[in-house]
């Protein structure tokens, strides 16, 4: 003897959507979390960036920004992450490592005028 079942398309049709509708309303709040969570990734130029912008690199904290900018305003721009290491106490080569992953570059280093440097010729002029 064979059972047959006497299901209605509309009935098989509503239970589908209802599931797929609930799978897709996991994965999209699923999704939304994860990208709140992510960091964004903007480098940050430890030559040019003041404290506030230094703060927002992950691990670097409101007293590390301010030895830095300090730092950079006494003897100058970093030259690379080692310059960083030796001149800034409380920064070791794995917390740099760390700081450059997490979105902390060298990139720029701006040209500092020396007091007795003379100035720029002028461009001639046809």
């Amino acid at each position: 003897m064979r059972r047959t079942f006497d299901l209605s398309l509309p009935e098989i049709s509503l239970h589908r959507c209802m599931r797929a509708a609930r799978r897709v309303g996991a994965a999209i709040g699923l999704s939304m979390s994860i990208l709140a969570m992510s960091p964004a990734y903007a480098d940050v130029d430890v030559n040019s960036a003041d404290e506030v912008a230094l703060a927002t690199v992950k691990g670097i904290g409101p007293a590390t920004a301010k030895r830095i900018a300090d730092e950079r305003g006494k003897n100058g721009a970093f030259k690379d992450a080692n310059d960083l290491v030796d001149r800034v106490p409380g920064i070791g080569p794995k917390s740099v490592a760390n700081l450059q992953a997490a979105g902390l570059s060298f990139g720029k280093t701006p040209d500092v005028a020396r007091k007795d440097a003379r100035p720029a010729p002028k461009a001639a002029t046809r």
